[in-house]
């Protein structure tokens, strides 16, 4: 089996590591690999070269980069292309699937708001995925059922759409227990773009946080969706507290600490 992260940011877009930085952190944490998602418009042709060199280089037998990118689409949907590393000069997201599909990459909508749901499911093409937990969107706790009733809600269209568990990873002190178990015997394998893309887009993984394992299916019991709404509704009650607080400091000029914000950035 391998372990790694999904949903990776960096100094090349807005993320606070840099490549070199994010290979020690993640092979500290026994990962074999990382699938990179910087945002596509911090990019120009040059830049993305020196990105996709970057992430070769830095790859070897131990821990393999898969670059690819993040899609800014209309209404505020971002669309992950695994593997896609190429820029898509549109922001429509079903031609960015389409695009992301011709780079060989798999496509997942990025932590979908629920206000989006209706008109995914309008969607002509679907993406290879939906990601049903973004651990810095919905918190380190639980995901949204919502995310999995409509991940559910599209397989009925697309057999074998497919659950994705992101970090969403940008800042040195953010919650990053969220892993992928890419599963099968891949001893002796070389760790490869291809390979990980294969196993990835063939449902090949569980999801992984702490003792919780989540299927790449999405299909949960219903008991796991109602605790899961339980504790993420009392993590948004946390979250919103905390960022009132921080409003109201904002506005009589007292600046939260550096190291407090970072605190709660690893517990929530």
């Amino acid at each position: 089996m391998l372990k790694g992260v999904i949903h990776i940011h960096s100094t090349y877009s807005d993320g606070e590591f840099t490549l070199r930085d994010l290979r020690e952190v993640y092979l500290d944490a026994g990962c074999s690999f990382a699938f990179m998602t910087d945002h596509a418009e911090a990019f120009d042709t040059a830049k993305l070269d020196r990105y996709l060199t970057e992430c070769e280089s830095l790859s070897d037998e131990k821990f393999r980069f898969i670059a690819g990118l993040e899609f800014e689409c209309e209404r505020r949907m971002h669309v992950l292309g695994l593997g896609a590393p190429l820029l898509a000069g549109t922001t429509d997201p079903q031609r960015v699937i389409r695009h992301i599909k011709n780079c060989g990459g798999l496509s997942v909508i990025a932590h979908p708001m629920d206000s989006m749901f209706e008109w995914i499911e309008s969607f002509d093409s679907l993406p290879d995925g939906i990601e049903t937990w973004n651990s810095k969107y919905d918190g380190r706790y639980a995901p949204r059922p919502g995310t999995f009733r409509l991940l559910n809600k599209l397989q009925e269209r697309r057999e074998g759409m497919l659950a994705f568990y992101g970090q969403d990873m940008h800042w040195r002190n953010q919650y990053r227990g969220l892993f992928n178990i890419v599963e099968g015997d891949v001893e002796g394998e070389t760790l490869s773009r291809e390979a990980l893309l294969s196993s990835i887009g063939k449902g090949r993984y569980t999801a992984e946080k702490d003792s919780l394992h989540l299927p790449s299916n999405g299909r949960l019991p219903r008991a796991v969706l109602d605790s899961f709404a339980i504790a993420h509704a009392r993590s948004t009650r946390r979250r919103g507290w905390i960022k009132t607080t921080k409003r109201a400091l904002d506005r009589v000029g007292v600046r939260v600490p550096a190291s407090v914000k970072a605190r709660l950035r690893r517990i929530f």
